[in-house]
């Protein structure tokens, strides 16, 4: 049975760690290096920490954040948001990450994955997904691959892009619903099954977690092989300890 992770999931602007709904109307959570102490000595398996804003101004990631996480941490952490190049990826390592995780530079570049692939091995790159459903009718695919924080709609297929991303050489994916991000009404369920059942690498449940039961059914259910979760963590509603139990509780191999 594959053990199951618990992520944190830092969403990062001006230095703090904030939190919205669908990708909007963002709130202040708490201080970065604080929040991934905390994560670190609740028993989290690894934490993302994403620069949310780099792509959308058109930036670098923040590498100082990097840096005093990687001095305050010692769990491995992936980053993303700005990352456009192997070069990127190396600094980032260089620093202490320990994985790079990519997501409109991928899709607007897909050789950048073979070539990350190739470079740092599949193990330390990440490929974002971040999905949205369009109804009947729409003439887009059902589950529709959206870019630069989630506005601008690409006309890919989530699963084909999925299955593009592990035959690039990714060594995982993190899979966010757009329209659950941040609803607290759980994961979509339908896209993270069918991306977990199309791939055989691991996949990452991330947007709309509420309870507890959403974390099991994100792997129940989605097939997923990690859950992530941002504002039930950052907002103190459920620990990652009483996450594990939980899932442990229901037969669920964790990391305890």
């Amino acid at each position: 049975m594959t053990t199951v992770k618990i992520i944190p999931c830092l969403d990062v602007k001006e230095g703090r760690v904030v939190k919205g709904v669908k990708f909007e109307g963002l709130r202040d959570a708490r201080d970065i290096v604080e929040a991934a102490k905390a994560y670190e000595s609740d028993g989290a398996d690894e934490i993302v920490i994403l620069d949310i804003a780099a792509t959308v101004e058109n930036r670098g990631t923040r590498m100082e954040w990097v840096k005093k996480l990687a001095e305050a941490v010692s769990i491995p952490f992936a980053v993303g948001g700005g990352i456009r190049s192997t070069d990127d990826m190396q600094a980032l390592f260089d620093l202490g990450a320990a994985k790079a995780s990519i997501n409109t530079a991928a899709v607007k570049n897909p050789q950048l994955i073979a070539d990350a692939a190739s470079k740092f091995g599949g193990s330390r790159l990440v490929v974002a997904i971040d999905g949205k459903k369009n109804p009947p009718g729409s003439g887009a695919p059902r589950l529709e691959v959206v870019v630069s924080g989630g506005y601008e709609a690409t006309g890919l297929d989530v699963v084909e892009w999925a299955k593009k991303v592990e035959q690039l050489g990714a060594g995982e994916i993190l899979l966010t619903s757009k329209d659950a991000d941040g609803t607290k009404d759980g994961y979509d369920i339908e896209m993270t099954r069918a991306v977990a059942e199309a791939v055989s690498i691991p996949v990452t449940a991330s947007g709309g977690a509420g309870t507890l039961e959403h974390l099991y059914e994100g792997v129940a259910e989605g097939k997923a092989s990690a859950v992530l979760a941002a504002s039930i963590f950052h907002f103190g509603e459920i620990s990652v300890s009483e996450a594990k139990c939980y899932l442990a509780s229901k037969g669920i191999a964790v990391n305890l």
